[in-house]
């Protein structure tokens, strides 16, 4: 099959393919008239990229699956360098997530700050202290927009 059909059967760009030809990904072969030529084993390789990078791999953590592919194996992720990079995937998103678990437990803490400062001042009635001499008092939303409202009158 030529590019413009590869592309089309593997939901992609022939400029996509043409640079993953360029990575040393997608085998350059031509034809004597000096087309592009593919077969269905490239499409299982553009396949198995694109579910990869749909997984948030990038494209040089592909390369070990496409060449166990290339080697003959059933599936990309039947030899050892693709479980490497598998493991290595898992480890960073591990990472990741006890990132986000921690900023979560941080914004988490000060929504609830803020929420009992707010209902102690609206239990007590009292304002909150705000420092003289640093501007107009703050607005909320339903104040902007009924001020904007106003604008527009």
């Amino acid at each position: 099959m030529r590019i413009g059909e590869l592309a089309e059967r593997a939901g992609t760009s022939t400029r996509t393919l043409r640079y993953y030809e360029s990575r040393g990904l997608l085998p350059a072969r031509r034809a004597g008239n000096g087309y592009r030529t593919y077969d269905e084993g490239d499409l299982r390789l553009i396949q198995q990229i694109r579910t990869l990078q749909d997984f948030g791999f990038d494209l040089e953590e592909t390369r070990p699956f496409v060449e166990c592919l290339r080697a003959g194996h059933p599936a990309g992720d039947s030899c050892p360098a693709s479980l490497d990079v598998y493991r290595g995937k898992l480890a960073e998103l591990d990472g990741l997530i006890g990132r986000l678990g921690s900023i979560r437990a941080q914004v988490g803490a000060h929504l609830a700050q803020a929420e009992a400062v707010r209902n102690e001042a609206a239990r007590t009635g009292a304002e909150q202290a705000r420092p003289t001499g640093t501007g107009p008092e703050p607005l909320c939303e339903l104040t902007i927009h009924q001020l904007r409202e106003g604008e527009d009158t």
